[in-house]
């Protein structure tokens, strides 16, 4: 073979290799509504700049007949490129070549170019659309597997780690993208679970379909498995791009300066109208995160799980910053088992990447009642507690209404290293309401009045007297634990200036090998 026959011969194994299983198998990828694993690359990073490594891998088992049939690439495409003109490291599951399940060779694909993304502190995405394990090759393929997972968690908090759910992930399958900083699933074509419903129908008898079982409704609104929901992956593809530009490349940097044309100083009279008069009267905590950031743009994580506690991205003059902020207008905005757990990760991610984070509180407690101290409230609480105590960015802290008992303390109090706590005028920091402080205080001569009108006018002007010593911010602007009170309608400018002065803040935890938050 003489030289120009070499290079002919290279040129159709490239072609060979981008058709991965054939076209047969691609028009039926495309018949179910989902792209191919390069069409998904290729619309993910700026056009022309993937460079794909190992195109010419083949699998090497030669079991139950595997040997006869072999594909370039051997079911998985990964490489890098940029995205907004910053390098990232990708892998892309091909499910046109043995329904993308995952071999030994696939495993060390992948592996490579983690290892690679690590080594040059860049962001890793990994689209999922496979069968699960290829069982012709037995525990080779698990052990592939162990492989991602261990460079899953080295990777954790010192690379940003993105996983899209574009088909199926079953099995052993799901737990790599479960270590990953965000999981973002399609509707109508992916899953994830542990066990298939078959499984499932001969172990319990349950009879449940696959996508009640993990199609993404459940697992962006139930289980909180999923960060993002999105209708189709060309959603998908665009949100990882839009995550991806509030983040820093890695865990010594931080994330991307844009500029920015939103006046710092801009003032919201609508803010000094925004809490009802009524304490028990909800109102939409998203329409002040929308006021306050820059171009009203705030790009909300797990947006359908936990809804009475919000986070998500948005910038403050240009800056990238974390927003925590409870929800009045879902059970009140109270803290329970689920939002504390999503708040405690959300805070955690943000340290980890050198990212302020803003609190926004309007909190009653913790939801009482048996469900809840049976699930773990209090371990679920102390998860959200310790973040916040053992975050070191600058953090942030408006209190907008109410911010009741350990509630209080728990949303980045003084206490817990918050370095600027700010409060409106209408908010109530206590112990507790009112009308439950009362009950407590003064709970044997209430019991002692017969008269239940008398019993009515002692109740009221006793909670008038609470409210005048407690229902409002000064008290603790007195000890020193809320900084300033605010006027509502300056609290971007506020904001600002308290992450401008926040700049150069240095803080260090005591040395260990890691702490053990409670889990």
């Amino acid at each position: 073979m003489n030289n120009k026959e070499k290079v002919k011969n290279l040129i159709d194994l490239r072609a060979q290799a981008k058709l991965g299983g054939g076209e047969k198998r691609i028009a039926s990828q495309h018949a179910k509504g989902k792209f191919t694993a390069r069409e998904r690359i290729d619309m993910l990073l700026d056009e022309g700049s993937f460079e794909e490594l190992d195109m010419f891998v083949t699998h090497r088992c030669n079991n139950f007949g595997l040997e006869k049939e072999k594909y370039l690439g051997d079911g998985v495409v990964t490489g890098h490129g940029t995205i907004d003109g910053r390098t990232v490291y990708v892998f892309a599951q091909d499910f046109t070549v043995f329904g993308g399940s995952l071999s030994e060779t696939m495993a060390q694909k992948i592996c490579k170019v983690m290892d690679m993304a690590m080594k040059n502190g860049c962001p890793v995405i990994g689209i999922n659309d496979s069968g699960g394990a290829r069982i012709q090759e037995g525990v080779t393929s698990l052990a592939g597997y162990a492989e991602i997972f261990e460079r899953n968690i080295l990777a954790s908090g010192v690379i940003p780690q993105i996983s899209a759910i574009f088909g199926p992930c079953a099995g052993g399958a799901v737990y790599s993208p479960a270590l990953t900083d965000f999981i973002m699933m399609t509707e109508d074509n992916s899953y994830m679970f542990v066990t298939g419903p078959k499984v499932v129908k001969s172990v319990t008898g349950e009879d449940i379909s696959t996508e009640d079982l993990g199609g993404a409704d459940v697992h962006a609104g139930k289980s909180g498995v999923a960060h993002f929901k999105v209708e189709n992956e060309e959603e998908g593809v665009l949100l990882i791009r839009k995550v991806l530009s509030y983040l820093p490349q890695n865990n010594l940097e931080d994330a991307p300066l844009v500029e920015c044309s939103d006046p710092i100083d801009r003032l919201e009279d609508s803010l000094n109208e925004m809490i009802p008069d009524n304490p028990n009267h909800p109102y939409d905590m998203k329409k002040v995160i929308h006021t306050i950031v820059d171009d009203e743009e705030f790009v909300e994580v797990h947006r359908n799980y936990a809804r009475n506690i919000i986070v998500g991205f948005a910038r403050f003059n240009g800056v990238s910053t974390g927003i925590v902020a409870n929800q009045p207008n879902f059970l009140a905005g109270v803290l329970d088992c689920d939002a504390s757990r999503k708040a405690a990760r959300f805070v955690r991610f943000c340290d980890a990447f050198n990212i302020p984070i803003l609190t926004l509180v309007d909190v009653p407690g913790f939801l009482p009642g048996s469900g809840q101290e049976y699930a773990g409230i209090i371990a679920h609480g102390a998860k959200l507690l310790f973040a916040y105590g053992e975050a070191t960015v600058p953090k942030v802290t408006v209190t907008l209404r109410k911010s009741y008992g350990g509630a209080h303390d728990v949303m980045s109090c003084k206490q817990l290293r918050g370095d600027f706590n700010y409060a409106w005028p209408t908010a109530e920091i206590a112990v507790m309401g009112a009308a439950g402080a009362i009950e407590v205080l003064e709970g044997r001569t209430l019991a002692s009045i017969n008269d239940q009108e008398e019993k009515a006018k002692f109740l009221a002007e006793k909670v008038a007297e609470y409210n005048d010593a407690f229902a409002n911010p000064y008290q603790a602007a007195a000890y020193g634990y809320i900084d300033d009170v605010i006027e509502p309608r300056n609290t971007r400018f506020r904001v600002i200036r308290a992450f401008q002065a926040l700049q150069t803040k240095k803080v260090v935890n005591p040395l260990k090998k890691h702490s053990n938050i409670p889990l």
